[in-house]
């Protein structure tokens, strides 16, 4: 468990669209095997530490003649931001995929002075 002990709590949230692939002919929509998508995300306020992220598919089109494998995850976590990405591999073919996240961390209070 993570223990916020600052008194000042921050929630940032947001939605990124990660791709459209099927219009462009991208390589989720017609590749086989691993392959990986990453959108960049920024906070609009820096958090005091990385902030814990959670991220959750809001939408996501897929073909219906393969299995449908999908990975979402932030990575690079800092207090600043983090990267999203979308993973997927062998025959499954993805044509969109949208991407909700939530990140929950200490913010500067306005009392504070030795935090830099």
């Amino acid at each position: 468990m993570r223990r916020i002990e600052h008194s000042a709590v921050g929630v940032a949230n947001g939605s990124t669209e990660m791709f459209s692939a099927f219009e462009s002919g991208g390589p989720m929509w017609t590749g086989q095997g691993p392959r990986v998508e990453t959108r960049s995300v920024r906070f609009d306020e820096e958090f005091v530490e990385p902030p814990v992220v959670h991220v959750g598919l809001s939408m996501w089109d897929i073909a219906c003649h393969a299995n449908q494998r999908a990975d979402i995850r932030a990575v690079n976590i800092t207090r600043q931001g983090f990267d999203l990405q979308f993973r997927t591999w062998e025959d499954t073919r993805v044509a969109r995929v949208r991407a909700d996240w939530m990140a929950i961390g200490p913010l500067r209070h306005a009392e504070d002075w030795d935090i830099d």
